[in-house]
């Protein structure tokens, strides 16, 4: 199948009104042409239809999106009637009016699965736009609401919803909010926003209405079938992530920040030492000499050569933290403003944010890098290969600030390569990711994975794992990160994390931050990539200087200690299991984090749970979110029976219980009589 056919391969044309609009089948495809609108629907993957739409012109092929260049195969067919066409791809069929209007529907019964919705009685309909200049348009998608709706996905949130139905949402990228626009129905369909314009989402009692605040095209996907079978289809078209390297699987040791060279090398001996499972341990910001230089203060670090090599020795590998940031006085400013490869703006100088560079406490106003130029990543890579790569075989990189991190957020005074700030804007972190995939494959490096507080649509298929940003440290913004994992999931992001603890603050001598620090380490052992970070008290102020309280896992006490030191060694144990939830997630598309109802769908109340999560299918993990709690109760689905893994005591599914939750103990539950190594065996 073409996926752009030529505007001149009409295989049929029928008349639907002399008023209204035309239809026409074009290689496979379905096109609507009326009041200056063209409209295609077209295969795009089994079971899987994509809708274009544009006012005034031919459609554009050449847009910047999430899709891939070429859909997997798919069998369809178009029918053309009076006053009405259809096109069908395996189990969703599109139907379009007369007028122009598409109702989505399953092949096999005729349910309707999502329709457009008019803006007004009267013309214009479900596609309104307001003209913005040169082309482009605010525009507006407009879809019926449905009584009894769940809807989920949508990325990266901080307001604790597992169900978003009645939210809006923000399409726009910002430190712990990320943007995905792809969202799952519990009424059997899966639908991309396939448009990395700033804009938002409204999912609202009266309809649900996309919006892009300036934009040359509408263009959506939408695909039938469970939450299962959509997450299959969505990868296949927006690509999967590659295997996950066995030591990622592991644990990641990170504070803000190890200072120099030997305080970083200090911890990774300590926890030899101590017999801690460690398998990757980072260094943060500040190490470098300029924002912008991607390279080593050799003040601090004055031996990167003989770190790495002590670190290989130890088991351990290096993660860098690379800034897509460039100071002024860096020594590839002038050149990379020179060849355009820094984000442009439309007024005012090529500058950000403000950040502290060289002297303590002085800041000055640096650019991004224009991640969507493939020269810019391509000259970004060049210097993290040669001051990285090449001499100190440096191959894990942390993507911090890759919203990109703007002060003060005006996506609409920036010009990138890919487009205006307001078309393209969400794209930035995708292309981040991308630059230091594409390099180290270039490299010959097959296993690549970088950690981004930042992703959109496709990211995953760059090797990114996102984490959940700079939160808070309690038990209520714990509790809000099941949500958000569990939506990143149906994202289309298998490698997932947050700062176990939290990141803004937490006293490792206070005995409540004790428990909320164990709590979530819990939590972080079960969550598909397991790391360790946080701004602890006390903390220096930003600067050059800045560092956070300890924050390493014989920080909170000798109980916290050997609480924690258990969990590490549940995480090596289990981390065969993780890694092949990561071979589901690279070969079929599947994440590790798992809503129940991903795995149970016929279960009504498996959709209603926000609380625990599956990790793969066989394991349940129930985190305790609450102060002082000892005791947890958790809902367990029907359809399979459910063993305590700490008791052996057993359960029919669709029934809610109550198990112990001492201090050292988060609930887990065991499928279907699965036998994973949870209890820890000690030697007599």
């Amino acid at each position: 199948m073409n996926p752009s056919p030529p505007a001149t391969a009409s295989a049929s044309l029928a008349q639907s009104s002399p008023t209204v609009g035309t239809f026409s089948e074009r290689d496979g495809a379905l096109e609507w042409s009326g009041r200056q609108e063209t409209v295609r629907l077209e295969p795009w993957g089994p079971d899987a239809i994509r809708v274009r739409a544009r006012l005034g012109g031919p459609l554009l092929e050449d847009l910047p999106g999430a899709l891939l260049d070429g859909p997997p195969k798919a069998t369809a067919s178009v029918a053309i009637e009076a006053g009405e066409a259809s096109l069908t791809c395996g189990a969703i069929t599109a139907r379009i009016s007369a007028e122009g209007m598409i109702r989505f529907a399953a092949t096999e019964d005729g349910r309707e699965l999502l329709a457009e919705q008019r803006a007004h009685f009267w013309w214009p309909g479900p596609r309104l736009r307001t003209a913005t200049g040169n082309g482009y348009h605010r525009i507006e998608q407009r879809f019926k609401a449905y009584e009894g709706e769940r809807l989920y996905g949508l990325g990266q949130h901080q307001h604790g919803l597992l169900d978003q139905k009645g939210a809006v949402i923000d399409l726009v990228q910002r430190n712990s909010e990320v943007t995905i626009p792809v969202l799952t129905s519990s009424r059997g369909y899966t639908l991309l926003w396939n448009n990395p314009a700033i804009g938002r989402v409204e999912l609202a009692a009266t309809g649900t209405r996309w919006v892009a605040d300036s934009a040359r095209q509408i263009d959506y996907w939408i695909t039938a079938g469970d939450p299962a079978a959509a997450q299959r289809r969505y990868s296949a078209v927006t690509g999967r992530a590659p295997m996950l390297p066995e030591w990622a699987a592991g644990f990641w040791q990170c504070k803000l920040r190890y200072r120099t060279q030997e305080e970083l090398l200090t911890v990774a001996r300590e926890h030899k030492r101590r017999g801690l499972p460690i398998d990757a341990i980072i260094c943060d910001f500040f190490h470098w000499t300029h924002l912008g230089d991607w390279k080593f203060d050799p003040v601090a670090w004055p031996d990167p050569a003989a770190m790495t090599r002590e670190l290989e020795e130890l088991g351990i590998k290096l993660v860098v933290s690379v800034w897509p940031s460039v100071s002024p006085l860096s020594e590839n400013h002038t050149t990379m403003e020179q060849r355009g490869f820094l984000v442009g703006t439309e007024y005012g100088p090529t500058a950000h944010a403000d950040w502290p560079d060289v002297r303590e406490g002085e800041r000055i106003h640096v650019a991004f890098y224009d991640a969507t130029h493939p020269e810019a990543r391509e000259f970004m890579w060049s210097r993290v290969r040669a001051n990285y790569l090449e001499p100190y075989g440096i191959r894990a990189f942390w993507l911090d600030a890759c919203e990109p991190e703007l002060k003060p957020g005006f996506p609409a005074n920036l010009r990138y390569h890919a487009g205006p700030g307001l078309e393209v804007g969400n794209l930035y972190p995708r292309e981040n990711a991308r630059a230091v995939h594409e390099g180290m494959r270039a490299a010959g490096e097959e296993e690549v994975v970088t950690l981004n507080r930042s992703a959109w649509a496709g990211s995953q298929r760059h090797g990114a794992a996102l984490w959940s940003g700079d939160i808070g440290t309690d038990f209520a913004t714990l509790r809000r990160q099941i949500a958000a994992g569990l939506n990143v999931a149906l994202s289309g992001i298998p490698w997932w994390n947050t700062d176990i603890g939290g990141f803004h603050g937490g006293d490792p001598d206070d005995p409540a931050y004790r428990e909320v620090l164990i709590r979530w380490f819990q939590f972080g052992a079960l969550s598909p990539i397991m790391r360790l970070h946080g701004f602890r008290d006390p903390g220096l102020p930003l600067g050059p200087g800045m560092t956070g309280g300890p924050n390493e896992v014989w920080s909170y006490g000798e109980e916290a200690e050997r609480i924690l030191g258990s969990y590490l060694r549940l995480r090596e144990r289990l981390k065969p299991y993780v890694l092949a939830q990561m071979r589901a997630a690279h070969e079929e598309g599947l994440p590790p984090m798992r809503p129940l109802f991903l795995e149970f769908p016929g279960d009504e109340a498996a959709w209603g749970v926000a609380d625990s999560f599956l990790l793969g299918p066989d394991l349940l993990v129930a985190p305790v979110l609450e102060a002082g709690a000892t005791e947890r109760t958790a809902y367990l689905p029907a359809g399979a029976r459910w063993t305590d893994a700490w008791t052996g005591e057993s359960w029919e599914g669709g029934t809610t219980v109550t198990v112990p939750a001492p201090l050292d103990r988060i609930p887990l539950f065991l499928r279907d009589g699965a036998r994973l190594p949870v209890r820890e065996v000690r030697e007599p």
